[in-house]
């Protein structure tokens, strides 16, 4: 049984910061991916960033230059820094890990339950 979990949502003022943590448990064999979502009331879910192991960091137009994506890779956990943040960064953040649970199988993507980041003007 695999679980992802994150941590780290919040109340914070335009202009503030938040670090959200997302860490992936359990059955594990190796992790292709971690990354970050979000959904706004009334809005799609949208891709934050997307971190492949070993690879570059992808990130929403919207939130470059003001988030940053850390992967701490013993730990399954990847962190979302979040800076400068502003009202339109409201929103549920759900975080997904990309992983295969045995050496012969498939990837597939496993999503935790998302925490809430509120950013007041």
């Amino acid at each position: 049984q695999v679980q992802v979990v994150e941590s780290g949502g919040g109340l914070v003022q335009a202009g503030g910061s938040l670090r959200l943590s997302c860490t992936a448990s359990g059955n594990i064999f190796s992790i292709n991916a971690m990354g970050w979502f979000r959904q706004a009331p009334g809005k799609q879910r949208e891709l934050v960033a997307a971190s492949p192991t070993g690879g570059n960091v992808n990130y929403a137009d919207s939130v470059k230059g003001r988030f940053s994506v850390f992967r701490d890779n013993f730990k399954n956990t990847v962190y979302l820094q979040m800076n400068n943040l502003l009202p339109e960064d409201t929103a549920d953040y759900y975080c997904y890990a990309v992983l295969k649970i045995t050496r012969g199988g498939l990837s597939r993507d496993y999503w935790g339950r998302g925490t809430q980041v509120t950013v007041s003007s």
